[in-house]
């Protein structure tokens, strides 16, 4: 396993990240748990969830499962970097959110923290990630609040998911002001298919010591071979890639993304992850198994080196959107 530095700070993670979003909805606790001792057998150290994670009237359920896992001891926690997010109302459906039970007020950020570190039998979380903007509540009341969780020993670092540049700025230029950390990683939609965040996001990151870390590295499956496995397994694309392939132009350019890995022997979905390994600023896509062969697979990424012909080639039918302001500016 490789590892690297978090952002800018000395906390070192596995260059995979073990997405748990599937276990639970997809993936039984029994195979969850298989999963992620195979993945520290592994030496991939870094987990992340999500308080929401369940969903519907199973919020909650992800980190229970890796809270059953926590405590069947042998070091398991004690060699994991454990990321978890607060944002999302943990009620059934909306219809019966509470007001002040979702976001980023000091209040639910305290009420969420206690209630993570309970479904995940652990007494601190390494890094606390806010899910989603908050427009409603000002950056001086969230960290106030942060302040609070690091001074009790509830969390260890601050990170961001889906926030846009100016926002990452804005957050960590109030916490340098007043002595703080502020933000230290951001988790963001990033893959060959979707390059958007190359714009400004990534840019704000680096300059912030922010460590990046994608999230659907495969872009819904669009990137894991589809038209492969349509054409032998009859394995019809759901989801967001399917919703994709009705463009004629992404099938095209999906079709020659799959014929270029081909002439090179490569798996596409092991490709797609090796590239994002070769992004500056990037620390670790996250990957998401919902079993034990797509864990392996996963695995088997970090091995590959593509060369700078394959590179070039790939930047050919996934072209970035370019530096900002050029980018849109002329």
């Amino acid at each position: 396993m490789k590892y690297t530095q978090l952002g800018r700070t000395g906390l070192k993670v596995s260059r995979l990240v073990l997405g748990t979003m599937n276990f639970g909805p997809q993936t039984d606790e029994s195979t969850s748990h298989d999963i992620m001792d195979a993945a520290l057998d592994a030496g991939l150290n870094f987990v992340d969830t999500a308080n929401v994670y369940g969903w519907g009237e199973n919020k909650g359920r992800t980190e229970e499962i890796i809270g059953a896992w926590f405590a069947q001891g042998g070091g398991r926690r004690d060699r994991t970097v454990l990321a978890t997010k607060v944002y999302g109302n943990m009620a059934p459906d909306d219809s019966s959110v509470w007001p002040n039970h979702d976001k980023l007020s000091a209040v639910n950020i305290r009420r969420a923290v206690d209630a993570s570190l309970k479904r995940l039998q652990t007494d601190y979380i390494d890094i606390y990630q806010f899910h989603h903007i908050d427009r409603s509540t000002p950056f001086e009341e969230i960290w106030q609040a942060i302040d609070v969780l690091v001074q009790q020993g509830k969390i260890l670092y601050a990170g961001s998911s889906n926030f846009p540049g100016y926002k990452i700025a804005q957050a960590n230029e109030l916490a340098a002001r007043h002595g703080r950390m502020g933000l230290v990683s951001e988790q963001c939609l990033y893959n060959l298919a979707e390059r958007r965040t190359e714009m400004e996001v990534i840019p704000a990151a680096q300059d912030y010591g922010l460590g990046v870390i994608p999230w659907s590295p495969l872009h819904g499956g669009l990137l894991g071979g589809v038209l492969k496995k349509e054409a032998t397994e009859g394995r019809r694309a759901s989801g967001r890639a399917a919703d994709a392939l009705k463009d004629i132009k992404t099938r095209e350019q999906i079709q020659a993304y799959e014929d270029l890995l081909d002439k090179h022997g490569l798996e596409p979905g092991e490709a797609a992850l090796a590239w994002l390994l070769t992004r500056p600023g990037v620390t670790g896509p996250i990957v998401g198994p919902r079993t034990q062969e797509q864990l392996d697979s996963a695995l088997r990424a970090l091995e590959l080196e593509l060369s700078e012909e394959l590179l070039t080639s790939l930047d050919e039918i996934f072209p970035g959107p370019g530096p900002s302001p050029e980018a849109f500016a002329w």
